[in-house]
């Protein structure tokens, strides 16, 4: 693994020295970059129709991405510790739920959802932050309280409040709180100490999923269109999103010539841009981006495996979590294996809040493998153990 080790300095709120994890960094400025690549390429038709320049979709992803770089390394020298303290729980806590339930009061509608409000102009999805809320709230209860993790009621009173917030979530954006769901379910799970107590919880959450996709109109459609993509109506987008992947070949036809993207494939540079990968740079091309995802996942679980304390690795094993909930459910949308729903590819989707607060739990990770535990080589006694 990469770091650079200088000396750790820290106090209550900030953290400096220690490990610069240069491997972490560098796999994160790799997906963005090749992520405007791609946002350009699949969104350079659109932005000329609507009578904007050819790089505005990218050149926004690019700025937003910048940004979130300097943010991810202010976040980096704070002391991920203080998030841990009672008085930030509780305002946690407090802004998991407003963030949760306020687009369903203050939201704006579109595409026939109530997922956003508007802030001085600027769209903003809060589900995106209860995401970031959950990895810093869940770790720092299941530390401070462990016995909670030994009873049914005591896990209830544990995600009570994530539970609350992924159901206010789940009536506009049902794929958003499947993410929160998994994430905390994940979390649970590594701290958890006996496995079978968690076997209820998830199977009362499995039938309250089922319950809600069946129960709603729009959502028994798309599971049609999920089944019958060529006969339902529902079902143009993810025909438009085989044929790009059909087409690409091993090789795929070269960037910038996708035929998918000129008006044929909607979402072409948002949830859909798997798709264009594919048919721009094959097989070849969308196997080097699940590589990416790979390594990125392998770093996240090394510094997990590594953190000075608990808390650190259960907010590392949260992100992780988030990463790769996303990309499966994104590439197993695109290429038909689950239904249609929105949730964008981490890192090379276009989407401002999804990208920017991913950037902000990115500084938490590197915030705790600056503190992580230094590497001590095995005896040799312990090599003829593992002989």
């Amino acid at each position: 693994m990469a770091y650079g080790r200088r000396k750790l300095k820290k106090n209550k709120v900030f953290a400096t020295g220690g490990y610069i994890d240069y491997q972490t960094i560098f796999l994160v400025v790799v997906l963005l970059a090749f992520g405007v690549m791609m946002v350009y390429s699949a969104s350079a038709y659109r932005a000329t129709l609507s009578g904007l320049s050819s790089g505005y979709f990218a050149m926004r992803q690019g700025m937003i991405g910048l940004a979130g770089i300097v943010v991810m390394m202010l976040i980096s020298c704070f002391n991920y510790q203080f998030y841990k303290r009672p008085v930030m729980q509780r305002l946690i806590v407090t802004a998991m739920i407003v963030c949760a339930g306020i687009a369903l009061v203050l939201g704006v509608s579109s595409n026939g959802s109530q997922r956003w409000i508007e802030v001085g102009g600027i769209q903003l999805q809060p589900s995106e932050i209860v995401k970031l809320l959950i990895i810093l709230y869940l770790p720092s209860v299941c530390v401070k309280h462990p016995k909670y993790l030994t009873s049914y009621q005591g896990i209830i009173r544990l995600i009570a409040p994530c539970i609350v917030s992924a159901g206010l979530i789940a009536k506009e954006n049902l794929s958003t709180a499947v993410v929160c769901v998994a994430i905390m379910v994940v979390i649970i799970f590594v701290a958890c100490p006996d496995y079978k107590i968690l076997v209820m919880p998830v199977v009362a959450l499995v039938i309250a999923g089922v319950l809600l996709i069946t129960t709603v109109g729009y959502r028994g459609d798309r599971i049609d269109a999920w089944l019958h993509p060529e006969t339902s109506d529902s079902g143009y987008q993810t025909m438009q999103s085989l044929y790009a992947i059909g087409s690409g070949g091993l090789f795929g036809k070269g960037l910038g010539q996708s035929i998918q993207k000129l008006g044929f494939l909607p979402e072409s540079h948002n949830d859909m841009i798997f798709a264009i990968i594919c048919e721009e740079l094959g097989l070849f091309g969308a196997l080097c981006v699940i590589a990416l995802f790979v390594m990125l996942i392998v770093q996240l679980r090394y510094i997990a495996n590594h953190a000075r304390d608990r808390y650190g690795a259960l907010v590392v094993t949260g992100v992780m979590t988030h990463i790769a909930v996303q990309m499966i459910i994104n590439i197993g949308v695109v290429t038909n294996v689950i239904p249609n729903t929105g949730v964008p590819l981490p890192f090379i989707s276009y989407g401002g809040t999804s990208l920017a607060f991913l950037m902000v739990e990115m500084g938490f990770v590197l915030s705790v493998s600056r503190q992580m535990l230094p590497y001590e080589a095995p005896t040799k006694e312990e090599l003829q153990m593992q002989r």
